[in-house]
């Protein structure tokens, strides 16, 4: 599954708190290693599937 077959990107907003380091935005999925870019709902979505394969990043 490609990304945007997903839609269009559904970003997070920062709320009251402090900016973080950009490589502290991501996190490795525990089913498919995949890094996941948590300020992306589709992303994070997408990866909370209990099997499903990597995304394509396009």
């Amino acid at each position: 599954m490609k990304l945007t077959d997903l839609g269009p990107p559904i970003p997070g907003e920062l709320h009251g708190g402090k900016h973080i380091p950009e490589e502290e935005n991501f996190y490795t999925c525990k089913v498919c290693g995949q890094k996941v870019d948590m300020r992306d709902l589709r992303q994070v979505m997408w990866h909370e599937q209990p099997d499903h394969d990597p995304l394509e990043i396009d």
